[in-house]
């Protein structure tokens, strides 16, 4: 296996689920529409990975600088192209979406709909915070990304490059197993969100790019069958505990930053109605493996596999 040495354990992680991926589509390809062009994106990216990262790792500083970056940020998009297909391809999978177990479980626990009891906090100030921090989401991870790249020990940035490339396929399998929309749909109305919830500023507009981004087109009469189904289990919740996890940890200049802007955004997916509370509770579960996981894949695959 010292064959392979050359992949970061986020590389390696990053490949086999993208394998996963291309098994999960070619046995349910008859029911997913669009299953030859995403097994052929997937492929383009195992081959790019193989490639970028054989290239860096036999021509190192020598070697082409915008291969060389690629290499070392082609993540960044690899997670959204996955995410899109994960989100999308569910629902096909299933041909039906679970959001009834999910009401019923944060009814049993509650006894009522947490996202129906906190609108009665709400106002335009609060909802104009809330929409920026959860919109601010993948900046999360670019900016504490580019942090840890500056430094001159790479340790840090490959191994928090695993945490959260991983944290995020662990979301993807959750997307996978149990595809809902999220009360937004269920239980409200989703034309009323603008006027039950108004922004001040620049609400309206990132509330259209955060839909946009979910898969819903503009203007459509039924967004509902466009939507990705995402919100079991909340990846933002997941995710955004991963990278404050990470930030401070390696002790970055954005770990506070990430403290606040992070805590507001976890709050944001009740407020905003993005995401039921059970979503949140198995999100917090599932940050807590992949920590705990996922910090034990990474040092075996640098301790271990190298020495097989």
């Amino acid at each position: 296996m010292k064959r392979f040495s050359f992949l970061t354990s986020a590389d390696a992680i990053t490949f086999l689920f993208i394998v996963f991926l291309i098994l999960i589509e070619t046995i349910f390809a008859g029911s997913i529409q669009n299953w030859i062009l995403y097994t052929t994106v997937n492929v383009s990216l195992c081959t790019f990975i193989i490639l970028s990262t054989r290239y860096v790792h036999i021509h190192k500083e020598k070697g082409n600088r915008f291969i060389s970056a690629a290499r070392d940020w082609y993540l960044v998009p690899c997670i959204l192209l996955i995410y899109t297909q994960t989100s999308s391809i569910n629902h096909a999978i299933h041909q039906r979406d679970y959001d009834d177990i999910l009401i019923a479980i944060d009814r049993f626990i509650f006894h009522g709909d947490p996202t129906q009891w906190v609108y009665q906090f709400s106002h335009p100030l609060i909802t104009e915070i809330l929409q920026i921090a959860y919109s601010s989401y993948y900046l999360f991870f670019v900016a504490l990304f580019f942090e840890l790249y500056r430094r001159d020990n790479r340790n840090d940035f490959n191994s928090g490059a695993m945490l959260i490339v991983y944290g995020f396929y662990l979301s993807y399998i959750g997307y996978l197993l149990l595809p809902a929309v999220g009360p937004r749909f269920t239980l409200h109305n989703y034309f009323s969100t603008e006027t039950e919830l108004p922004g001040i500023f620049i609400t309206e507009f990132l509330r259209g790019i955060v839909n946009s981004g979910g898969g819903i087109p503009v203007d459509v009469p039924n967004p509902i069958d466009f939507v990705n189904r995402d919100a079991f289990p909340s990846g933002h919740t997941q995710l955004t505990l991963a990278a404050m996890y990470v930030a401070f940890t390696t002790k970055t200049k954005i770990r506070w930053w990430l403290f606040v802007a992070g805590s507001l955004l976890i709050i944001s997916t009740i407020y905003m109605r993005y995401h039921y509370v059970t979503d949140v509770i198995v999100g917090i579960v599932f940050f807590f493996f992949t920590i705990w996981s996922g910090k034990r894949i990474n040092a075996w695959w640098n301790e271990g596999i190298k020495n097989v």
